[in-house]
């Protein structure tokens, strides 16, 4: 896969659907989605989860209402960033989080599509791509505003804890980081 031309598309496609204009904790949303990728790329993570951290927005969060796509018309980020990235950024914003959260490190995780409706239990690597791009997301979002790092910088650690399965090395090593209050590290490998 050619990331450097799927990213330049996938920016192209950003920008034309107001994501450069789009205020968002650290300036835009676009600024945010380039530094998703570009964390993804630090983590060592494959083109294809990349892509889909520079997209994860397209079609709104559970926690970011804003769609910048609407879901029928999937094919055209598809288009841009290929399927599986494509299928990646559907998994991502059809989560509802209240209901798939806590058993998402369980191998028989109960994932509920909030577009849907139904539950299904996903696969190890989509539920390691899963805590990846919700690591960086959040991740990101603790960096660039300290408000929230303070009101919710506990609670993603309770969740990235129990996620340690789930997450790579590299992206374990960046929620100590930004998450554990310094002098506190100890215990948390």
């Amino acid at each position: 896969m050619d990331i450097s031309g799927s990213t330049k598309e996938a920016v192209a496609l950003l920008r034309e659907h107001g994501a450069e204009g789009m205020p968002h904790p650290g300036g835009t949303l676009l600024a945010h989605l380039d530094r998703v990728r570009q964390r993804l790329s630090q983590w060592g993570a494959r083109p294809e989860l990349q892509l889909a951290g520079l997209c994860h927005a397209f079609y709104g969060t559970d926690g970011f209402a804003h769609a910048l796509l609407p879901l029928d018309r999937r094919s055209e980020l598809a288009a841009v960033i290929g399927a599986e990235a494509e299928e990646l950024v559907y998994f991502y914003a059809s989560c509802d989080r209240g209901a798939s959260y806590a058993t998402l490190a369980d191998g028989d995780a109960a994932f509920r599509d909030r577009f849907t409706g139904g539950t299904y239990p996903p696969s190890l690597r989509r539920r390691q791509d899963f805590a990846e791009l919700t690591a960086v997301n959040e991740l990101d979002l603790a960096r660039a505003d300290g408000a929230f790092r303070t009101r919710h910088g506990a609670s993603l650690l309770r969740l990235f804890t129990q996620w340690r399965p789930l997450l790579s090395d590299a992206a374990w090593a960046d929620v100590r980081d930004v998450l554990v209050p310094r002098g506190e590290e100890l215990g948390l490998s």
